[in-house]
């Protein structure tokens, strides 16, 4: 494999073995709480999956260690192994260790440099003895063999399945082996054309269409689901009936069997009766063992220009072609599929076979591509020229209104609208579910409550709602964190919650939702709630608190403590809390994406912490004002009201100047040491945050536009009350105002 394939591949390679890795962890707890063969099916096909890719890659170790975690599925899948907590330890520690496989590969190792023998040693012995692996191995899949037996191996029914793997993929054989080791959990192959061996060879040719037979009691759609997969174009599948006598069937036995593809004219105006006048001569030389699509869809013209069957027959391929060859009728090609030649022939369609057959669809009903993987820095690269087409769009607009032109007006408009399409559709294109960090939590409640003793019930709601990517990166800490707050903190033991008259099991839920212009995440749990007499006295212990204060404290002032750098209520240091490191980061981290964190508690009941979230960080909404001759930008969504500023209302209350607005005190910033002093400020932008308001003292209120926002360099570093800066249509550099350190 040429090294720049290999690189390719290798990025395909690590997001489905993230995906299947997902699957895994996701259904290993559904499995810790109960039987479930639904999560059993899910995890065995998921290992299998991750076995084949990892072989097919040439990364051993890894295949290794799929390999003996699939044996312990397999045990598990036939009864053999009862699921226990013991068990659920050893197979989550074996898929952390394949998630640090992953990682290695990602960064362009191939996973050997972890030690994954003791783990191996460990799964091995779960199943009981070496020798166990022996009858796990997979079936010795034989070339396709001649008319299968009705009665089969087992006395199964049996199946040919028809798998097309899409035309655009860039590891055709790699799809065809996961696909047969996927069908091969739901019953025997007798056959594969071509031959497993070819499927195998990389050098070997092959061209996407995989045929194989196989015996088996799951059913047509149970098998059909099995085969599709990844960049699987299409699957057809149909059982082996001939219809016949069994003394018919008897004879039928020993005859050669062939796949015969036809195709019909394109301009003919009945394929349906062509095809069927072309079945009815063939069923004159043989028995007709499967028809790709089915009989009763050929006869019926519901195909697009050819199918192909399934014969058993002692006529030769020349027979069969002359028989099938009727009006409008354009090709036949007969392949033998007993022929000791097998491994060098292929099914292939008409149209692959040169000018002489028809093409298998036109452009118009060519199979599209429907989804694409982008790397992120191409969007981000977007993102960045779609910002500057947005600052452009402002400063047309100034040169517009500057100039009075009708028809530069007329132009403008239509690029304001082009740009603003382009803007939306750039922002849908960067949302992802919260589903990318939801799916990861179960995992971390189990892990917690399995170290604190506790039993935890997790409910995930929401998880569909969207996020721009840059609000997602800085999410998964924070929620990270809330999480073990709520299991460590907030849910108390079993015997302690039965004492209290309460459900042994603890419940955790973690929901999500869309509020106008912003995502609301809440986390509840039903645990102690929070013990705000306890939160003062560590308050009053660290020094960060006076005596004499902590007796007028409101309840939410009180909590409000909490997230002062290095507090912590723990009484005792574990590796997972009372190390001071605590929401004081969470809040941090939030405020950083722009969004709020706001507690509500019930001591004895439990706690809510609600996050408040912008749907998106990078083009906002602000208002352009002036103060002291020089432009600011304040967020909409923080300002409350825009209103008039007498001055006689203005007040000093110890260090902090303050106005009566309304029959309401508020905290007035003049922004002096930003930009100056002016004599000239009539109006104030009421701003609120946290249900907490001030007032803003400023000049002339010019507008407000949707700005891009750009982060300070790190030269220049974090300044207090500033969360970034913009660019107008007119190339000023304007501040944008961070009113959450404001108020």
């Amino acid at each position: 494999m040429v090294e720049s394939e290999f690189e390719q591949y290798r990025g395909l390679f690590v997001a489905e073995s993230r995906e299947n890795h997902e699957v895994i962890v996701r259904n290993l707890l559904i499995l810790e709480g109960g039987e479930d063969t639904g999560a059993i099916d899910e995890i065995f096909r998921a290992a299998h999956t991750l076995k084949g890719a990892s072989a097919s890659m040439g990364f051993d170790t890894m295949e290794h260690l799929c390999h003996a975690m699939e044996d312990v599925f397999q045990a598990i899948r036939n009864n053999e192994l009862t699921v226990t907590q013991a068990l659920m330890d050893v197979l989550l520690s074996t898929v952390d260790i394949i998630e640090e496989q992953i990682d290695e590969i990602e960064e362009g190792g191939d996973g050997s440099s972890i030690n994954v023998d003791e783990m191996v040693e460990s799964l091995r012995t779960v199943t009981g003895s070496g020798e166990k692996r022996e009858t796990l191995q997979e079936p010795v899949i034989k070339e396709m063999p001649n008319l299968p037996s009705p009665e089969g191996i087992n006395g199964d029914p049996q199946y040919t399945i028809r798998i097309e793997i899409d035309e655009s993929s860039l590891m055709k054989d790699v799809r065809a082996l996961i696909a047969i080791g996927n069908l091969e959990q739901f019953g025997t192959i007798l056959g594969t054309n071509p031959p497993l061996s070819q499927l195998e060879d990389e050098d070997a040719p092959f061209d996407g269409i995989l045929t194989l037979v196989i015996e088996s009691d799951a059913g047509i759609e149970a098998l059909r689901s099995a085969a599709s997969g990844t960049e699987v174009a299409a699957v057809s599948v149909e059982e082996i009936v001939t219809g016949a006598s069994t003394e018919d069937q008897a004879d039928t036995q020993n005859l050669p069997l062939y796949q015969m593809i036809i195709s019909v004219d394109e301009e003919s105006a009945m394929k349906g009766l062509r095809a069927c006048i072309s079945l009815d001569r063939l069923e004159e030389c043989g028995a007709i063992i499967s028809c790709d699509p089915p009989r009763e869809a050929v006869e019926d013209g519901l195909f697009d220009s050819n199918f192909q069957l399934t014969i058993a027959t002692d006529k030769d391929p020349e027979a069969l072609k002359k028989a099938a060859m009727v009006p409008e009728i354009r090709s036949v090609d007969v392949i033998p599929l007993d022929s000791p030649d097998l491994s060098k022939q292929k099914v292939s369609t008409p149209a692959r076979n040169g000018e002489a057959g028809p093409k298998k669809k036109d452009d118009a009903k060519s199979r599209e591509i429907k989804n694409l993987r982008v790397d992120i820095q191409q969007l981000d690269r977007m993102m960045n020229l779609i910002e500057d087409l947005v600052i452009n769009r402002g400063r047309l607009k100034q040169i517009a209104e500057k100039n009075q032109m009708k028809e530069m007006d007329e132009a403008i408009s239509m690029i304001d609208r082009s740009v603003s399409e382009l803007q939306v559709l750039m922002m849908d294109i960067r949302m992802i579910p919260l589903n990318h960090i939801f799916n990861r939590l179960p995992r971390v409640v189990r892990d917690t409550a399995h170290y604190d003793g506790k039993e935890v019930n997790f409910v995930m709601e929401g998880g569909e709602t969207e996020l721009d990517r840059s609000v997602m990166d800085g999410l998964n800490d924070p929620l990270l964190h809330l999480i073990r707050n709520a299991v460590n903190h907030g849910i108390e033991s079993p015997e302690r919650r039965k004492e209290l008259g309460k459900p042994e099991k603890g419940l955790v839920q973690l929901s999500a939702r869309r509020d106008r212009d912003n995502v609301i995440i809440e986390l509840r749990d039903d645990g102690a709630g929070i013990n705000v007499e306890k939160v003062k006295a560590k308050a009053i212990e660290r020094g960060i608190l006076a005596l004499d204060q902590a007796d007028q404290l409101t309840k939410e002032e009180a909590i409000s403590y909490l997230f002062h750098p290095g507090f912590s209520t723990a009484d005792t240091i574990t590796d997972i809390s009372g190390r001071g490191v605590g929401l004081d980061v969470v809040r941090g981290a939030i405020e950083s994406l722009k969004g709020t964190i706001r507690v509500t508690t019930n001591e004895g009941k439990g706690s809510t912490f609600e996050l408040l979230l912008p749907p998106t960080m990078a083009i906002v909404e602000v208002m352009i004002v002036r103060l002291n001759n020089r432009r600011i930008a304040v967020p909409i969504s923080a300002i409350v009201e825009v209103a008039s500023m007498r001055r006689e209302n203005i007040h000093r209350i110890g260090t902090q100047e303050s106005i009566l607005l309304r029959d309401e005190v508020l905290p007035l910033h003049m922004l002096e040491e930003m930009f100056g002093g002016s004599d000239s400020s009539e109006i104030l932008i009421v701003v609120q945050y946290n249900k907490q308001k001030c007032c803003i003292a400023v000049d002339i209120v010019e507008g407000q536009q949707e700005v891009v926002v750009k982060p300070l360099s790190k030269i220049i570093g974090v300044i207090r009350g500033i969360s970034g800066i913009t660019i107008l249509g007119d190339g000023y550099v304007v501040p944008v105002l961070d009113v959450n350190t404001m108020v």
